[in-house]
């Protein structure tokens, strides 16, 4: 593939892009770690780091075959795999002699004698070229990566150089590695002649739910300022409308408010994401509305005619349920003033 077409079709890519803010001395950025589960080539620096409490990640087991540039959408003779969980991402610099099949290398060796076990390597991939594996890599970053200024994969856009990938898995631990050879000092993009690596790591875990209790004098200032309160402490199974222990606090705080409003009557409104189709959604809301009343007046006291049931499933999100992020936003109680 020519090099001048590639150059073409990443120009609005790399147009996005800040200089890489890595400092050209051979030292750590400020504030970054290796991760206990890989190692480092010995002499490298550490020039990128970025750690995110959950994320989630396509994988590469396959070849590449192809990719829609406008889209980054990308085909694999084989689905990738898609993991959640805690993601650390590594950006190396080893200057000098060192080159990217060294640096590849040694990290792949490395990992299989902890244990790793090999998912994709492109070294030992015939179907591979320097090109496609070029383009499945910046590709894997996602769109969100892409429009990050500072990411290390638009910045490995600007090289012409061979580039190697791996994915390696052990237990709930999975590693990409993505080697590239930078030929010459660049100024612009603040990098020293020699390798760097990107080196991905994904600890797989469901996501922690960490929204804060809303207390009951923080629930009639949003109930007066805008007639409604949206609760986050309160939990189900999926697809189930049994309210879960662990929802007590939040319970506690709701009926905190009641016990202090006497005359406050409210519409208690279920919400779910858009997993599962609408009409079932819709009468799932609507249960999980009646747990919690029933919750409410059982265990609290509270005058049943003071609290109504509903349930909009999906038809009032406040994010995107795109992302299992946006999804877990989306799954709420709410009261609203009748």
């Amino acid at each position: 593939m020519p090099v001048a077409f590639l150059r073409r079709a990443f120009g609005a890519l790399c147009g996005l892009a800040l200089c890489w803010c890595a400092q050209a001395l051979a030292q750590d950025m400020p504030g970054a770690k290796d991760h206990p589960a890989v190692k480092r080539f010995a002499g490298s620096s550490l020039v990128g780091y970025e750690m995110r409490n959950f994320d989630e990640v396509d994988f590469q087991t396959s070849t590449f075959k192809e990719m829609d540039l406008a889209s980054y959408q990308r085909r694999y003779v084989q689905p990738p795999l898609h993991l959640e969980g805690k993601l650390t991402r590594l950006w190396y610099e080893a200057a000098g002699n060192t080159r990217a099949l060294e640096l590849y290398r040694n990290y792949a060796n490395e990992l299989a004698g902890a244990g790793f076990k090999t998912l994709y390597d492109s070294s030992k991939d015939p179907a591979a070229t320097d090109w496609t594996n070029f383009l499945a890599s910046v590709s894997e970053g996602h769109r969100d990566l892409v429009k990050n200024t500072r990411s290390y994969y638009v910045f490995m856009a600007a090289s012409t150089a061979s580039l190697r990938t791996g994915t390696f898995q052990k237990d709930g631990t999975t590693v990409r590695l993505i080697a590239i050879d930078w030929g010459k000092a660049d100024e612009v993009y603040k990098a020293r002649q020699g390798a760097y690596i990107a080196v991905d790591i994904l600890e797989t875990q469901a996501m922690a739910q960490n929204m804060v209790v809303v207390s009951a004098s923080d629930i009639g200032k949003s109930i007066t300022a805008t007639g409604k309160v949206a609760i986050y402490g309160i939990y189900f199974d999926t697809g189930k409308a049994d309210v879960k222990p662990e929802s007590k606090p939040s319970l506690d705080q709701i009926a905190g408010y009641l016990k202090e409003a006497p005359s406050a009557k409210l519409h208690v409104v279920g919400h779910t994401d858009n997993v599962g189709g609408l009409d079932s959604n819709m009468a799932l809301s609507r249960r999980r509305a009646d747990a919690v009343i029933g919750v409410l007046t059982k265990t609290h006291g509270v005058a049943p005619g003071r609290l109504v049931g509903n349930g909009v499933a999906s038809l009032a999100p406040v994010a995107n349920n795109g992302t299992e992020e946006g999804r877990a936003k989306n799954r709420r109680v709410e009261l609203v003033l009748q």
